[in-house]
């Protein structure tokens, strides 16, 4: 299956968005950035993008409170579910960061599309790194149920690009980069070194995408005359539909530009 040929930023990241299937959907994400890279998409914004992402027929979808136990990573079984549910995290965040770039670029220099367009490009080899291991284990992406709250998280922000830096690369990329150490330890206990070595490579490379959200949230906030850290609560409380956990990774979150002043305190008010 030939890829289609883009020829606006727009165009790419729609492109994106609307193929379903797991294995097209990487090579369009790859074909939109290289083709960025290269010089070859317009920095145009004439194609809105879909209100929702395509999505495969597997796995199932569930609400996250129907999702199932997965326990601690020392049996097979639970590092493959462990796996799986990242898999589809890293799934979910192709199309939020083709989005981020085809929803919001057009207010932004080409420097935006720069870094979500790389951002997009990395998910897409997260989930493949994934993928391949799900494959190794006996198992692959669709063979266990999901949830839907990253989409959800974007469906509530799709109207300002300020909630959407806040929620998800501020909060719920953030969020992984609190988790990933432990579940690497974890996953090292039990002796799967091939996982907890893709972990570790995805955790470095989330620090720099929440880097990325942070940097844009803060010139955001600039260009609009708002007091970050003050604002970016403001939205949390408004968009963000679940709690603040610690422990926070207080060291990755600060080489990602996310300091204290910004969470702290904030746990116990959205914990409700």
């Amino acid at each position: 299956m030939g890829m289609p040929q883009f020829t606006t930023v727009a165009e790419a990241a729609s492109a994106v968005l609307l193929t379903p299937e797991p294995r097209e959907k990487i090579r369009a994400a790859r074909a939109a950035a290289r083709a960025w890279r290269e010089g070859k998409l317009e920095h145009r914004f004439d194609v809105p993008m879909p209100a929702r992402p395509a999505r495969p027929e597997t796995p199932e979808l569930l609400p996250a409170n129907r999702m199932p136990k997965r326990g601690k990573a020392g049996s097979e079984r639970v590092r493959i579910a462990m796996l799986h549910a990242l898999a589809h995290i890293e799934f979910g965040a192709i199309d939020l960061a083709f989005d981020m770039a085809g929803r919001f670029g057009a207010a932004f220099p080409p420097s935006f599309v720069d870094d979500w367009f790389g951002v997009g490009a990395d998910e897409a080899m997260h989930f493949a790194l994934l993928d391949r291991r799900l494959k190794a284990l006996g198992s692959g992406y669709g063979a266990l149920a999901a949830h839907d709250g990253l989409w959800e998280a974007a469906e509530e922000t799709a109207h300002d690009v300020l909630a959407r830096l806040a929620v998800v690369p501020m909060v719920l990329e953030a969020r992984g980069l609190d988790v990933t150490p432990a579940t690497v330890e974890r996953f090292e206990a039990a002796g799967d070194h091939r996982s907890a070595a893709i972990l570790t490579r995805i955790y470095r490379d989330e620090i720099r995408h929440v880097a990325a959200g942070t940097k844009w949230f803060h010139a955001v906030c600039e260009s609009r005359d708002f007091e970050a850290i003050s604002h970016w609560r403001w939205l949390i409380g408004r968009h963000f539909r679940g709690a603040l956990k610690p422990p926070f990774n207080d060291s990755a979150r600060d080489e990602a530009g996310l300091s204290r002043e910004f969470y702290s305190g904030v746990a116990a008010a959205t914990d409700v």
